[in-house]
């Protein structure tokens, strides 16, 4: 089960997502909607979007088109900057560097941590 936590740092212009596990469609709409919702009050064009993936695992096939749409959805935005944070995994790096490519995302940057 995919688990996710958005919190809104509205002093430094930061929109914070920590997601963790693997995403169900069901959990995947869930995060979407939240999201949706956390977004409205604010003008994204004026913040960064900081996605926490060290806990998330490799996306299912099945689930691939939901994140290309999450994808999407972030660049529709128009963040000033998109950074996603990733624990050493190259499988996931590579999905979501073909995924942020796929979608033409030119302010997306990629962070590979190594925990010990």
């Amino acid at each position: 089960m995919g688990n996710f936590i958005l919190k809104t740092d509205v002093p430094n212009k930061v929109l914070n997502i920590e997601l963790e596990g693997s995403f169900s469609q069901e959990d995947g709409l869930r995060s979407i909607s939240a999201y949706q919702d956390t977004i409205a009050p604010l003008n994204t064009k004026e913040y960064d979007l900081n996605i926490d993936c060290k806990k998330l695992n490799v996306t299912a096939p099945e689930i691939v088109p939901l994140l290309e749409g999450c994808l999407q959805m972030f660049k529709k935005d128009e963040y000033k900057k998109i950074v996603l944070t990733l624990e050493n995994n190259a499988i996931l790096k590579m999905q979501l560097s073909r995924l942020g490519r796929s979608v033409g995302m030119d302010n997306l940057e990629i962070i590979s941590t190594v925990t010990t």
